[in-house]
């Protein structure tokens, strides 16, 4: 489609691409172009930070330092996307921000991991200083169409509306299990309408 910005789409932890797969094939029914790269999270070893550097570089190996993009980003997808818009001027060239299932305040699933060596898994612990560094800086999305996607029923992300940013829309999906919220029919159907709007 014309005058659509391309959607980055980042998967999380134990996903690749693929996990997209019920959200590209409407994306391709409907002309919107994406770019889903697989990311080695290292089961969780490798730093969120570190993640936001590679994602960094392939964005703009893929369309330069200029072009206007949108981010959509499931479960730690959503927390590498947030963190690359306020650390590598993302915010410059962002229309919308969609996260999915995203801990954005942490989840109690992570408390007991250790720092060494699941430095990105702990990065999402509740109030650790990665996410506490990430509030700070959340001025930088202010401008940023930001939507934040979740289920009651998450049980990856604990409790569950730690998942929503304390801006933007907040959209409540009614499906089981952390992986349906971008394969379930409907949640899809909701994802692709707020794409198309």
């Amino acid at each position: 489609m014309e005058n659509r910005n391309p959607i980055i789409l980042i998967h999380g932890l134990w996903n690749t691409s693929s996990i997209f797969s019920s959200i590209t094939s409407k994306l391709d029914d409907i002309g919107i172009e994406y770019f889903a790269p697989t990311l080695n999270h290292s089961y969780g070893m490798t730093s969120i930070i570190d993640l936001s550097h590679v994602l960094n570089d392939l964005i703009l190996e893929k369309y330069g330092l200029y072009k206007e993009v949108d981010i959509l980003g499931f479960s730690m997808g959503g927390i590498i996307g947030r963190y690359w818009l306020q650390n590598f001027y993302g915010y410059k060239r962002t229309r919308r921000f969609m996260s999915i299932g995203s801990p954005h305040k942490g989840t109690l699933i992570a408390q007991l991991v250790p720092k060494y060596p699941f430095r990105g898994i702990s990065e999402m612990k509740i109030k650790s200083k990665f996410l506490s560094e990430l509030e700070k800086n959340d001025v930088f999305l202010k401008d940023i169409e930001c939507i934040s996607f979740f289920t009651y029923w998450d049980l990856m992300v604990f409790p569950s509306w730690w998942t929503n940013l304390d801006i933007g829309e907040k959209i409540s999906l009614n499906v089981y299990k952390h992986r349906n919220l971008v394969r379930n029919k409907f949640s899809v159907e909701k994802i692709i309408g707020k794409i198309m709007m």
